[in-house]
């Protein structure tokens, strides 16, 4: 939250003065700290801490971290880099405690005055972080880029220097960038001031899964409304869980400028992946106090959630029917954060032609970077066999979700074809205009 949302008030001035723990952050977080009443319930819902016995859980790496620092000058413990930043331990806690933002900042603080520039995980770190600068390079020479990166001895070579895992293989570059595209039609085909969104499409969509995006036009497009494609860097969201958030604000000024922007045309923001809309919603106004942010944070929607509000999808999926086989649905952990993880599996199960099973509440593991690390691999793939076992044990023959890393690990571990809800909706929606 912003510092004008954090200022004490009358009654709380006697009782403290804020805090600077997390030096050159601007937020204080003694209340959040002081709200902590130790009941572990954040350590029961770690999936890290369940698979590492090493990694003393979200409580020590929030509040006892924050009063440890605000005792002393001790340095902030390193495994604060173990944290995945899933966020569930943000739904666990019963008494709101600010969990992930205190998470971020001491992450930040960490890389800022303990991590080695030079040494090998900064770097990795810094490259994972920076996935979208990657991407845009890989983009001007996709099938060069997509060789390379998933030559074997090239994977190899980038486990040894850089401990980047070699067990997974990397997400294809589209041949045509979904903002390529966009330019290529000519913007948008609706023209319509009353109904107006702007899409905050994120690196993952432009650069490697372009048909997301595409389905997420023609679906707004068939409710009548007028999409904005703003200018945009990254979300932050990798950023985050790497604690560089020096690169996270940069990214972020830009981004809130150009979407607050489109919010003074009548605009509302939408966003297909459900991290890309949690930073937006959540972890801008934590982290930042940039002008207009908290305006950005309160017109943000994922996109699917967005139509549920303002349209009636439900009866137009009754009339329609796709042909699809089963498939299984994993909700990211950031969309159970937004409380969206049923909204699919509800919309859908009134489609004729398809069947969706929800295989539970498990996290899928990978969590943006963590998954990549060399180092948190056999972890990630730990925390995930629950998702992978019920995927297997269901009818389905495809999978579903959200979050494009969620997809990634899915796929990797079941061999599944991964889709994203708004491509099942915008084949309902197609069979609905043909009939």
């Amino acid at each position: 939250m912003s510092d004008a949302d954090t200022t004490p008030t009358d009654a709380s001035t006697d009782s403290f003065e804020p805090v600077d723990v997390f030096s050159g952050e601007p937020m204080d977080l003694r209340p959040g700290a002081d709200d902590c009443y130790k009941c572990t319930t954040c350590d029961t819902s770690c999936p890290v801490a369940e698979v590492d016995d090493d990694f003393p859980g979200p409580k020590f790496q929030g509040p006892e971290q924050w009063r440890l620092k605000r005792k002393g000058d001790d340095d902030i413990d390193p495994s604060i880099n173990s944290c995945s930043n899933c966020m569930r331990c943000d739904n666990a806690c019963p008494s709101s405690v600010p969990l992930s933002q205190m998470h971020n900042e001491a992450r930040g603080a960490f890389v800022e005055r303990q991590m080695e520039k030079l040494s090998t995980e900064y770097v990795r770190n810094r490259i994972l972080a920076n996935y979208r600068t990657s991407a845009w390079f890989a983009s001007k020479v996709p099938r060069i880029a997509n060789f390379a990166m998933n030559f074997g001895p090239a994977r190899w070579a980038m486990e040894k220097t850089l401990g980047v895992t070699a067990e997974r293989e990397f997400p294809a570059f589209a041949q045509q960038t979904f903002r390529e595209w966009w330019a290529e039609r000519g913007g948008a085909h609706v023209e319509n001031p009353d109904k107006r969104v702007a899409y905050f499409h994120g690196c993952y969509s432009n650069y490697n899964t372009p048909e997301v995006a595409k389905a997420m036009v023609h679906v707004y497009e068939h409710f009548d409304y007028e999409i904005l494609v703003p200018p945009q860097k990254c979300s932050g969201t990798p950023m985050f869980a790497n604690g560089m958030l020096t690169d996270a604000r940069r990214h972020a000024r830009t981004n809130v400028e150009e979407l607050a922007a489109a919010i003074n045309d009548g605009a509302d923001v939408i966003a297909s992946c459900t991290s890309c809309s949690m930073a937006l919603r959540q972890e801008y106004p934590e982290l930042f106090d940039i002008t207009d942010i908290e305006t950005v944070a309160q017109h943000t929607y994922e996109g699917l959630e967005y139509l549920r509000i303002n349209e009636d999808l439900r009866g137009a999926v009754e009339e329609s029917e796709v042909d699809r086989p089963d498939m299984a649905y994993h909700a990211p952990c950031h969309a159970r954060n937004q409380g969206l993880d049923r909204q699919a599996v509800e919309l859908f199960r009134d489609l004729d032609g398809v069947d969706i099973e929800d295989v539970g509440p498990s996290c899928s593991g990978i969590s943006g970077t963590y998954g990549w690390k060399e180092e948190k691999y056999d972890k990630s793939m730990q925390i995930g066999e629950e998702m992978f076992e019920h995927m297997e044990a269901g009818a389905g023959e495809e999978g579903m979700t959200e979050c494009p890393t969620c997809a990634m690990q899915m796929e990797h571990g079941t061999g599944y074809e991964i889709t994203h809800p708004l491509e099942v909706l915008q084949e309902a929606l197609t069979e609905t205009s043909a009939a």
